[in-house]
């Protein structure tokens, strides 16, 4: 009897004494509000966070209130061996340095560039991916080789996208916008006239990027640019563009920008379409 009286005596452990004990006129009352605000958080679903602990969990993100402006990110700035490496490549390839059909090692070129074989092996690799070269296991990357056939497939293939641009951009970009392309015409010109074969096809490409960005497609632009390089790279019988071919190309740019500054669109597309029908454009 006395073990089940002591037995009844004994607190169950989820009964809160302060529910029991009488309040003390001295402990004031919550500040109203603040019994609202716990019971809302009490009665919150579970899973669901709190305001506060929405706002903390966005800033951990890196996600801010609206009341709060973003913390300003910092731009890392890193050099890139392996684009020097990849411009290199693509320079050497242009001059005819690289010769079609030979293989060359990421270690033999790392040394000639005084870096390791570790960036010239990641940029072959983009080469490979572009067409320019070809993996040989255990040996390196084999300058491809390619025929006039090649040449006029992309020459075609450019022609059936820039031309309807050029001639569509002819009849609706103001004369200013052509002036401004006044220098990047020079350039060629400037390249071509010194015999300049990697800064030619540099400042080729560029020129022809900046008019069909007129267009405001990037993806054409990007498209048109891959093929443009491609159509740089030099044939198997003939490594090096001559230096009369890159002035005949060159003056030909001049002579467009010309034409579309006076708005004289019947010589615009005479010189648009003979632009693209040269295999060595």
């Amino acid at each position: 009897m006395e073990q089940g009286r002591a037995h009844q005596q004994v607190r169950p452990p989820y009964t809160s004494t302060a529910s029991t004990a009488p309040r003390s006129a001295a402990a004031p009352d919550r500040v109203p509000g603040q019994a609202r605000a716990q019971r809302a958080r009490d009665e919150q679903q579970p899973g669901v966070p709190s305001p506060g602990e929405q706002q903390r969990g966005e800033q951990a993100r890196g996600e801010h209130p609206h009341c709060e402006s973003p913390v300003p990110r910092v731009v890392v700035q890193r050099h890139s061996v392996r684009g020097q490496i990849l411009d290199a490549l693509r320079a050497a390839l242009v001059d005819g340095e690289l010769l079609p059909g030979q293989v060359y090692s990421a270690p033999v070129l790392g040394a000639r560039f005084g870096v390791s074989a570790t960036p010239v092996r990641e940029a072959m690799q983009q080469l490979a991916i572009e067409g320019a070269v070809e993996v040989v296991p255990n040996r390196g990357f084999r300058v491809a080789e390619r025929g006039p056939h090649e040449l006029a497939e992309l020459a075609e293939v450019r022609a059936l996208i820039e031309v309807p641009v050029m001639l569509r951009l002819a009849r609706t970009v103001d004369q200013a916008c052509w002036t401004a392309l006044r220098p990047l015409a020079d350039a060629t010109v400037a390249a071509a006239a010194v015999g300049d074969r990697a800064s030619y096809a540099e400042s080729d490409r560029a020129f022809h990027r900046a008019v069909l960005a007129l267009s405001g497609n990037q993806q054409l632009v990007m498209v048109a640019d891959d093929l443009h390089r491609r159509s740089q790279w030099p044939l198997g019988h003939n490594p090096a563009t001559r230096r009369a071919d890159l002035l005949a190309d060159a003056v030909e740019h001049t002579a467009l920008l010309d034409a579309l500054i006076a708005e004289d669109l019947s010589v615009v597309q005479a010189l648009v379409r003979e632009h693209f029908t040269g295999a060595d454009r």
